[in-house]
C-alpha cells in the first residue's frame, strides 16, 4: 500500500497527521519534518521554494502516492511552482473555504511572516467570498514555542495576547490558524479569545478534501491502517516525544538528510 506523504518544517504538520488518521484511518502516513532547517516562515519565498522542491522529491522516492504540504509557508510560495508527478495538496485553499463557510463576516488569519507576508489566505478569503472582512497578523514566536512544547506556559500566553489584540479589536468571530504548528495552541487560543470566536483548523480541512479526491481517483486504501512512518532531518529526539503527545504514542523515527 503506497502511503500519503506529508511534509513540514517540523512538527506542526503531525496536526495534520493527527486529522488524517481521524478521516482516512486506512491510510499509511509518510511524514518529513525539515528539523534542520525550520523556521520557514522567516526565509525568502526562493529559499522556501527550494527546500520544499527538495522535500517533496524525497517522499516521491520512497514511493507516496500523494504529497500534502502542509507547512502554511510553502502552501503560501511554493506550491504554484511545485513539480510532482503525484497528487499534491496544500493547505491554504482548504482552510480558507471552510472559515469562509463558518465566519459571520470577519475573519482573523495568524500565520508565520511569510505566510502573512503573501496574503494567501485573505486573496483566497475574499475571492470566496467578496466583502467579507480579514485581518491578519504574523505570529513568529508561535513556532519556536511550539517546537520548545511550551504549550501552556505563561510566557506562551502573554505572547498570545499580545498577537491576539489587535485581532480582537476588530471584533472577529473567526480565526484560522495559518500554521500548523498552532492548532497545538488551540486551547490556550480558545480561551483567550473567548467562545464567541470559532477556531479553523487547515489540517481537519485538507483531511477532508483528500478523502473526497482519493476516492474520486480510486487511491483510497482499505483494510488495516498500514504502519506510519517519519523522517527528520534533526533532533529526532525531541521531535519523538513531541510526537508521541501529538499523536498519542511513540513514532517510527528515522534521520535523514535533504540536499
Amino acid at each position: 500500500m503506497r502511503p500519503i506523504g506529508v511534509f513540514d518544517s517540523g512538527v506542526g504538520g503531525l496536526t495534520v497527521v493527527r486529522a488524517l488518521r481521524r478521516r482516512l484511518p486506512a491510510e499509511a502516513v509518510l511524514y518529513l519534518g525539515d528539523t534542520a532547517r525550520l523556521p520557514y516562515g522567516t526565509k525568502s519565498p526562493e529559499t522556501v521554494a527550494r527546500y520544499t522542491q527538495r522535500n517533496v522529491d524525497l517522499l516521491l522516492e520512497r514511493g507516496v502516492k500523494g504529497v500534502v504540504v502542509a507547512c502554511n509557508t510553502a502552501s503560501a510560495v511554493a506550491l504554484p511552482r511545485l513539480a510532482s508527478p503525484v497528487p499534491v495538496w496544500g493547505v491554504i485553499e482548504p482552510g480558507a473555504r471552510r472559515a469562509a463557510a463558518a465566519s459571520a463576516g470577519r475573519v482573523g488569519v495568524v500565520g508565520t511572516e511569510s505566510t502573512i507576508r503573501s496574503d494567501a489566505y485573505g486573496e483566497a478569503l475574499r475571492r470566496l467570498r467578496p466583502g467579507l472582512e480579514v485581518a491578519s497578523e504574523a505570529c513568529p514566536l508561535f513556532v519556536p514555542l511550539v517546537e520548545e512544547g511550551w504549550l501552556d506556559d505563561p510566557v506562551t500566553e502573554r505572547v498570545a495576547e499580545r498577537y491576539l489584540a489587535p485581532l480582537v479589536a476588530r471584533g472577529i468571530d473567526t480565526l484560522v490558524l495559518g500554521c500548523t504548528h498552532y492548532p497545538l495552541l488551540a486551547p490556550l487560543l480558545t480561551r483567550l479569545l473567548g467562545p464567541g470566536v470559532g477556531l479553523v483548523d487547515s489540517g481537519e480541512a485538507v483531511a477532508e478534501q483528500l478523502a473526497g479526491d482519493l476516492a474520486r481517483a480510486g487511491l483510497l486504501a482499505s483494510g488495516r491502517r498500514g504502519e506510519d512512518h517519519f523522517l527528520v532531518t534533526d533532533a529526532a529526539e525531541r521531535f519523538g516525544q513531541l510526537a508521541g503527545r501529538i499523536l498519542g504514542g511513540a513514532v517510527s523515527l528515522e534521520l535523514v538528510e535533504v540536499i
